[in-house]
């Protein structure tokens, strides 16, 4: 257990002795590459016009979003109606989707838990 101990203390003085050389330098290498992304002057004023920009820029687009939910569901509801013409790649398509749903769902159990797996005693 030491030895590791020392080994992850190694390795935190040799990450930090590199960021400490290179830090700046890249730093400054993406903000050169962002500086059309940058507001000027950079005050906290402009920081929360941007951020109620994005806020309502985002509340306006829920009916375009809402629209298209409802398509995608009119096109499903379709496919069903349709299911003695679907092809084997599209019901495949169909499993994993649902599959991942479940599969975040059970994710979302977990974290909720506070990463607790129930069910084992120990």
């Amino acid at each position: 257990m030491a030895s590791k101990l020392h080994l992850l203390q190694s390795k935190v003085a040799e990450a930090s002795k590199l960021v400490s050389k290179h830090g700046c330098s890249y730093y400054k290498q993406l903000m050169e590459q962002n500086k059309q992304y940058i507001q000027k002057p950079p005050t906290v004023e402009k920081c929360q016009y941007l951020s109620n920009q994005l806020f309502y820029t985002r509340l306006a687009s829920i009916p375009g979003r809402y629209e298209s939910f409802w398509k995608e569901l009119d096109y499903v509801k379709q496919l069903l109606k349709n299911r003695q013409e679907m092809k084997i790649e599209d019901a495949g398509i169909a499993a994993l989707f649902g599959l991942e749903c479940f599969a975040w769902f059970c994710a979302g159990e977990i974290v909720g838990r506070g990463f607790k797996i129930t069910g084992y005693h120990v």
